[in-house]
């Protein structure tokens, strides 16, 4: 089971605001994000492996 919980501003990604919120232990939600490679990944291709979502706001980062 991947676990997983991805937060940005607050908001977790891929929950629409009717859904109850995630606690430790809950099956990370599918969601779909943007990768800096320009490819599109969703959250299901990585199905069994280990993700780790490293997010960086685009301030003082000179990107």
């Amino acid at each position: 089971m991947l676990t997983a919980v991805v937060a940005v501003g607050g908001a977790v990604l891929g929950c629409r605001p009717s859904s109850p919120a995630l606690v430790v232990g809950d099956a990370a939600p599918e969601f779909v994000l943007p990768g800096s490679d320009g490819a599109t990944h969703r959250l299901s291709d990585y199905r069994g492996r280990v993700v780790v979502l490293a997010w960086f706001p685009k301030a003082f980062t000179g990107g």
